[in-house]
């Protein structure tokens, strides 16, 4: 493949698995070949890559033309080749700079979140029509963007998993931190994510209310989206009688040695499109409890490298209650999960699956 240079862009204030994929396909693709990086400038995202390279641009809900231009001046002055951008809201001012620009690079989207209404209007229709490729990161997501995409105006639709690293043992750090929270021999059930509604902390904490007679802790990881919702939770919490049994540790970039401490992960998103929590969970060889919906059911298999639930508490319960009385179980279940992850879900493998789908653009 000749050299092309590639723009990755997400304006999105927010920091999880969509922004921290943008940030891995930066960090591999510039090692590969040329690759700039734009993001909104004091944001989540910003404070988060430790780089100097970093183009500044501010997103304009009502005029998009503003940093579409200013986008357009710098995909021009860098020779820009191919522009990868992940945050649908930033659809309107990737094409704009695209026509805006004198080179006229190809656009790949990759689409994180699901599609849920028809695109058929001449707006979408226009946007679309600009777009080379669609990356999805599920066959669920592809099935959704043919369906609701018109065919005349569809780019191609490409399917590559999303991938994690291989973690490097941290005994020390995670024996450190299991003092930090006073966590002892419990069991732990962990729950790593934003804290939003959406993605279902309540449900942890009513499953633990459930088996209070047992030795079960929950660790709370991520940042606050929500004020509300996390003052609501730690109400929660009060209420059900379990403040000896959660923690809530904030943001961290220790993502792998807090799931480290735990003996199950959970997520208990209502429709996840891929659950990037799910493998890096697997890949530390901790088993994971996922919603039956979505992405999870393109990656766990019940009962042979995880376990499913129907995102009822009742059921997260039985399901926790399953791996705290049978810890061979638990085991046999977190290693299949590894080599699951190990072998399909390899972070370089698939980012180099998806070089390959932008230089077909």
């Amino acid at each position: 493949m000749s050299q092309k240079k590639i723009l990755e862009i997400c304006l999105s204030p927010d920091l999880g698995g969509l922004e921290l994929f943008m940030v891995s396909c930066y960090d591999y693709f510039k090692t590969k070949t040329g690759c700039q990086i734009v993001v909104a400038p004091k944001k989540k995202l910003d404070n988060y890559i430790e780089s100097d390279e970093k183009f500044y641009l501010k997103r304009n809900k009502f005029f998009p033309i503003v940093p579409a231009l200013k986008l357009a001046k710098f995909i021009d002055e860098h020779k820009i080749d191919i522009v990868h951008f992940h945050w649908t809201r930033d659809i309107a001012t990737v094409v704009l700079a695209k026509t805006l620009s004198k080179r006229k690079p190809k656009i790949m989207q990759t689409r994180n979140m699901t599609m849920t209404r028809f695109k058929d209007d001449i707006y979408h229709k226009w946007l679309y029509k600009n777009i080379d490729t669609l990356h999805a990161v599920t066959y669920q997501v592809k099935e959704q963007l043919e369906r609701f995409i018109p065919q005349d105006v569809r780019p191609k639709i490409k399917v590559v998993y999303m991938g994690t690293d291989e973690p490097k043992e941290q005994k020390e750090r995670v024996e450190e931190l299991r003092e930090i929270y006073a966590l002892g021999d419990s069991f732990v059930v962990g729950i790593v994510g934003r804290i939003e509604e959406g993605k279902g902390q309540y449900l942890v904490l009513e499953a633990i209310a459930r088996l209070k007679e047992l030795d079960i802790k929950a660790l709370i990881v991520g940042h606050t989206m929500d004020d509300g919702y996390l003052n609501t939770l730690k109400q929660k919490v009060k209420d059900l009688g379990i403040e000896d049994r959660v923690v809530f540790t904030g943001f961290t970039k220790e993502v792998n040695a807090h799931m480290s401490l735990c003996s199950a992960v959970v997520l208990g998103t209502k429709q996840e499109t891929f659950g990037l929590v799910v493998i890096e969970a697997m890949v530390n060889r901790v088993t994971v409890i996922a919603t039956n919906k979505g992405g999870p059911l393109e990656i766990i298999e019940h009962k042979k490298d995880g376990l499913l639930f129907d995102r009822s508490s009742e059921d997260l319960a039985k399901n926790i209650e399953l791996l705290y009385r049978n810890p061979k179980l638990n085991k046999q279940l977190a290693l299949a999960g590894y080599k699951k992850a190990r072998d399909m879900f390899d972070a370089k493998t698939q980012l180099e699956r998806l070089l390959g789908v932008i230089y077909e653009s």
